[in-house]
């Protein structure tokens, strides 16, 4: 991402000395900045999209049909399975996780900032979706819940924060240098990580499929905006003619 970044600032920046002989420096920096900022206002009109249709009969259907699929699946294997990966995406799971992520920056990277920058994206994450609740104010769905629930139900609040925290610890493994097995293997488990734990949801009865669907799109958005943040912030950091 950071190559990305840097090798799409400098096409703008040849394209401006050739077009306008001249510019400010800070200039492709802002259009970069500009350009994501788009493609997370895109991101929130298909959040705000499906919102306004959780009341319409084709998405009841979906959720009903989806619903039904799924836990016709259920057995004690599962859903073993299931409350383990649930609990894993919750708040002690979290916790465990950001401190063994603490760890690995402190001691093993020696990178304090990925310490503060995994833990603003579950901040975001985890506080924006507590706004979102109740500003939609969806209830769970009636069928029977298989582990206890306190909130509302749109967006889900575990899809969102998976999508969000594992996903932004998939791009730090993308981003290391490190052997390639061990980097494949840790993205494949993380993104199946992020699966389950939204399946989970709707095999426990605790949320509808678009509550699922809602969670990850919005997650998406915090993650996406979070890294291109923070690779700003880094390349600012350097001198932009370099």
């Amino acid at each position: 991402m950071f190559k990305i970044l840097i090798a799409f600032i400098k096409e703008i920046r040849t394209f401006l000395i050739n077009k306008l002989g001249k510019y400010n420096v800070t200039l492709p920096y802002v259009i970069a900045l500009v350009l994501a900022l788009v493609f997370v206002v895109v991101g929130i009109n298909v959040f705000i999209e499906l919102t306004e249709t959780l009341t319409t009969d084709v998405l009841v259907q979906y959720d009903t049909m989806v619903t039904d699929y799924i836990i016709s699946f259920r057995s004690s294997a599962l859903t073993n399975y299931f409350v383990f990966v649930t609990h894993v995406g919750d708040v002690y799971g979290y916790l465990t996780v950001l401190a063994i992520s603490i760890f690995l920056s402190l001691v093993i990277f020696k990178r304090k900032k990925y310490v503060v920058q995994i833990s603003v994206v579950l901040f975001l994450s985890a506080l924006s979706n507590l706004v979102l609740k109740r500003f939609i104010n969806r209830a769970r769905p009636s069928i029977e819940h298989m582990v206890s629930v306190e909130t509302l139900s749109y967006p889900s609040g575990h899809a969102m924060s998976a999508m969000a925290f594992y996903g932004f610890i998939i791009y730090l493994f993308y981003k290391f240098n490190m052997n390639g097995f061990i980097k494949f293997t840790a993205i494949f488990i993380l993104s199946l990580l992020i699966l389950s734990i939204g399946i989970s949801r709707i095999y426990l009865g605790v949320h509808f499929p678009s509550d699922i669907l809602g969670g990850f799109i919005a997650g998406a958005i915090w993650v996406v905006f979070c890294i291109v943040v923070f690779n700003m912030i880094e390349v600012f950091r350097r001198d932009p003619k370099t």
